[in-house]
């Protein structure tokens, strides 16, 4: 399985950007899949997962901001994030085959390379 990322880059604070994790090498629509993210001196953190069954779970840090979705037909997963403060700057991580106690554990067979997401005041 393989994930690569897009969809980085530097936006103000309120702004948009969407992220795109395309899957090969698996049928995206049957993997438990999540994002993840890490800022500098931090320890890696879920932000959002998408189970194969459509359950999902959202950080309480970005409910009502953030949005997971998933294009089976393209393999890719995706994740709008809207309302952008600052402290949301981090490399993403896109997440295939969830092997923790909860989706939400980083705990995942296979990761993609990252994707920075920089938000300025």
């Amino acid at each position: 399985v393989k994930l690569v990322e897009s969809g980085g880059g530097s936006v103000q604070a309120g702004g948009s950007v969407r992220l795109s994790c395309e899957v090969s090498g698996y049928a995206s629509n049957m993997l438990c899949m999540g994002w993840f993210r890490q800022a500098p001196g931090k320890e890696r953190e879920g932000v959002s997962t998408l189970d194969s069954d459509g359950a999902f779970d959202y950080a309480d840090f970005v409910k009502g901001r953030f949005a997971i979705s998933r294009d089976n037909a393209k393999r890719t997963l995706y994740l709008q994030m809207d309302s952008l403060k600052p402290e949301d700057t981090a490399m993403y991580y896109c997440a295939a085959d969830c092997r923790g106690p909860t989706r939400m554990s980083p705990l995942y067979g296979y990761w993609g390379q990252g994707t920075q997401v920089t938000v300025s005041a």
